[in-house]
């Protein structure tokens, strides 16, 4: 299904496909440097926009949460991704002494953050945040915005 417009910037994605798809064509876009900030509850869709973004940057590897890892790191055909958790951290500094701030906004590497508000002070000023909005069991909202 193809996804629907719903407001200026907001996509509606009735199915995992149309999520996977919609960051596949966001990554598109990508050149390196971009730190993305993702949001949305649990099954919200995170994992699978990851997959989708991945993808795109020709990544062949299983794309798997970083929960417990803090952050997972894979190379692509031209440009790295590091999807980081930052679930379990508690500020910037940890972010800075777990070494994550290495990766945040490097050229050559595209960052996808979830639970970014964790660690907000090492973070960039242009970050761009996607929310993902559940709506029901295969209906979510993509909002995406340049902060």
């Amino acid at each position: 299904m193809k996804m629907e417009e719903s407001q200026k910037g907001a996509f509606i994605s009735r199915c995992e496909q149309d999520t996977y798809d919609f960051a596949f064509r966001m990554a598109k876009r990508a050149y390196g440097g971009e730190v993305i900030t993702l949001k949305g509850e649990l099954g919200a869709g995170k994992t699978v926009f990851s997959k989708g973004f991945a993808a795109s940057l020709g990544i062949r590897e299983e794309i798997t949460s970083p929960t417990f890892t803090i952050m997972n790191e894979y190379t692509g055909d031209c440009l790295r991704l590091c999807h980081i958790d930052a679930y379990r951290l508690k500020n910037g500094e940890e972010a800075y002494a777990a070494g994550l701030c290495d990766y945040i906004g490097a050229s050559g590497v595209v960052c996808l953050i979830e639970w970014a508000d964790n660690i907000a002070s090492a973070l960039p000023d242009r970050i761009k945040e996607v929310e993902i909005l559940y709506k029901d069991e295969n209906t979510r909202e993509i909002k995406v915005y340049d902060k």
